[in-house]
């Protein structure tokens, strides 16, 4: 997300960001990454592989790993096998990779975004000829409204056999292209913006759906690991392996299984939130059919898998246990400590304004963001001008988050929404932004 700016405001109070949905400097792992490096480059086998071409699913001790990684934290009924992963240049551009290789201009009906949404990745959906086809899902308790998806999508199929669609296709078919006729997008776990952890049921109800309208569900599952107990003096351990299984395993099971060798189920990973952005590396898993075909997207063929040596770097951290020891060390108690302290400043400052927060899960907590709902008639755009001018504090509005061109959705407007971050600004300051903040609402509720 891109930094913000400083207030031009003459206020002499320090400028506190709750915005940038970054991680902190100090919770990166730089030593981690020099190791890691040092051990590829000074070791010439090693080396001589990572300087070159890579093959077009990625490095291959890196999917190895990757595979036993995953199976360790979700622990699946089966486990990942390496022909369910290819190495990516992360989430966004994985996003593109797979719009470029599943879906078509004309024959793909619409976008279907959960909303609130990660507004960022509309224009990766413009940028491959979805503009005006984007469509917002709001949630619920239990994650997406299901209802509502299911009957917009079906009015979208009627509507288009109204119009006596003939499906064409602008696309040329090749052995590993399958074209969706409907791609839906969400973060499941620990969602941005809303911090939502959607059901088991509505997992379930989700893949049903796909399967029904053909459609292509692709989860950024960027945050899933990020995860500690709600309560303090819980026992943490528990919480070092997955509370949901994703989509994408869902798909494996699921009334006994995909209904095609390709699925309906697209895992987006990266290693952005748990090594570094700056690393630009991720995964994705689905179906081994799906895994290869996203392979073969034509930037790939080209030059390979993205980040091929940075990927050489990760499995270096990876095998020999150094990522682990960073999350469990470092980043799982960081971001548990500043979440917690957050919360805290929430909770004695902001709810007894009448300030709402979705229902937290009574065992585990996660994420980057705390998603607020102002009290009364409160306008977050006039909220978060005026926190800005008077008490220096930057913060993000629920308007940024709707799905670009559905603006008109009453479901999704977001109006008296406020996000905050707690991975990114000092530790000290946490407690302090939301202070101010709530100065500004208590002063905005008395006028």
């Amino acid at each position: 997300m891109t930094k913000v700016m400083k207030s031009t405001s003459s206020s002499p109070k320090k400028p506190i960001d709750l915005l940038s949905g970054w991680p902190s400097p100090s919770l990166l792992p730089p030593l981690h990454l020099e190791a890691a490096a040092h051990s590829v480059l000074t070791d010439p086998q090693i080396a001589v592989q990572s300087l070159k071409y890579g093959p077009d699913e990625g490095y291959l001790p890196l999917r190895e790993e990757i595979a036993k990684w995953l199976s360790r934290f979700y622990v699946p009924k089966n486990p990942v096998t390496l022909d369910r992963i290819t190495i990516t240049g992360g989430a966004s551009q994985n996003l593109a990779c797979v719009l470029q290789t599943f879906t078509d201009p004309i024959y793909t009906r619409n976008i279907w975004m959960v909303a609130p949404t990660y507004f960022l990745a509309c224009r990766v959906f413009d940028d491959n000829s979805f503009s005006g086809r984007l469509r917002g899902v709001p949630e619920d308790d239990e994650g997406i409204d299901i209802d509502f998806l299911a009957k917009h999508i079906e009015a979208s199929e009627k509507d288009a056999a109204s119009q006596g669609n003939t499906e064409p296709m602008l696309k040329t078919g090749y052995p590993w292209r399958r074209t969706y006729k409907h791609i839906i997008y969400g973060v499941p776990t620990f969602a941005n913006p809303s911090g939502r952890l959607m059901s088991l049921r509505r997992r379930e109800q989700l893949v049903r759906l796909a399967r029904k309208y053909d459609a292509l569900i692709v989860t950024d599952d960027v945050y899933d690991m990020l995860q500690w107990p709600s309560e303090a003096g819980e026992d943490r351990s528990k919480f070092r392996k997955a509370v949901l299984p994703r989509i994408v395993d869902v798909d494996r099971y699921l009334d006994g299984g995909p209904i095609s060798e390709w699925g309906n189920a697209l895992s987006n990973g990266s290693f952005s939130k748990i090594i570094a952005p700056g690393c630009r590396t991720g995964w994705a898993e689905a179906a081994p059919k799906l895994a290869w075909g996203l392979s073969q997207c034509g930037s790939s063929r080209s030059g390979g898998a993205p980040s091929h040596l940075v990927a050489s770097m990760i499995h270096q951290m990876m095998s020999k246990g150094e990522l682990d020891q960073h999350m469990e060390q470092v980043l799982l108690p960081g971001y548990e400590k500043r979440f917690k302290r957050m919360m805290q400043a929430v909770q004695s400052r902001l709810i007894p304004l009448g300030v709402i927060i979705p229902q937290p899960d009574k065992d585990v907590s996660g994420g980057y963001f705390v998603w607020l709902t102002l009290p009364g008639s409160l306008d977050a755009e006039a909220i978060r001008k005026k926190v800005l001018e008077e008490e220096n504090v930057t913060v993000i509005t629920g308007p940024k988050f709707r799905v670009a061109g559905d603006e008109d959705n009453e479901a999704t407007k977001f109006n008296q929404n406020i996000r905050l971050c707690f991975t990114y600004e000092d530790f000290d300051l946490l407690d302090e932004g939301v202070t101010r903040l709530a100065r500004v609402i208590k002063s905005s509720l008395e006028t």
